[in-house]
């Protein structure tokens, strides 16, 4: 597989998202040496935060696989994927990453405030005292959607993992 070739087209698509006005991300899914998804970055356009390129190809992917699982598809990406793409890329089981521009490279050409600089770090800190406080409640009804999902699973005769998607979630950092 021409992996630069793929890489070449993410590219390619962020550097007409620039000229149109928005970010300079693009990335594009690729299964069986074809492209089956594509996308670029409209966080400004759609006034969204999440609509970064990364996850409207996973989108996309989906819709076109009818599935979640993406093990057999690789994703290619203008840039270093951001926490919560790389997030979206293990619930979906991505196979495989490629990227083109690190983090660190972007910075150096287009420096602008890296709004998750402290990600990382701040997994460490007590909920509560985090950049952006997370809080966990016991409240009497917080099992409940996931009783329910275990319950539709065991009528369907699937396992009750409650967790498709493989990734571990968060229940209480704090």
């Amino acid at each position: 597989m021409d992996h630069e070739q793929f890489l070449n087209e993410a590219i390619r698509l962020a550097t007409g998202n620039v000229l149109e006005g928005g970010g300079p991300y693009g990335a594009v899914i690729v299964r069986d040496g074809e492209i089956i998804a594509s996308g670029v970055n409209t966080v400004e356009a759609d006034h969204d935060p999440s609509a970064h390129a990364e996850l409207a190809a996973i989108r996309e992917a989906g819709r076109v696989l009818s599935s979640s699982d993406m093990s057999e598809v690789t994703l290619y990406a203008s840039g270093e994927p951001c926490p919560m793409c790389l997030a979206a890329s293990y619930q979906a089981k991505i196979g495989k990453i490629f990227y083109a521009c690190s983090k660190t490279e972007a910075m150096d050409v287009l420096p602008v405030e890296d709004k998750v600089k402290n990600f990382y770090s701040d997994r460490d800190k007590a909920g509560e005292e985090r950049d952006v406080p997370f809080i966990h409640m016991n409240t009497a009804r917080r099992l409940e959607p996931f009783e329910a999902a275990a319950a539709r699973k065991r009528v369907a005769g699937q396992p009750a993992d409650g967790n498709a998607g493989g990734v571990p979630h968060a229940v209480d950092e704090g």
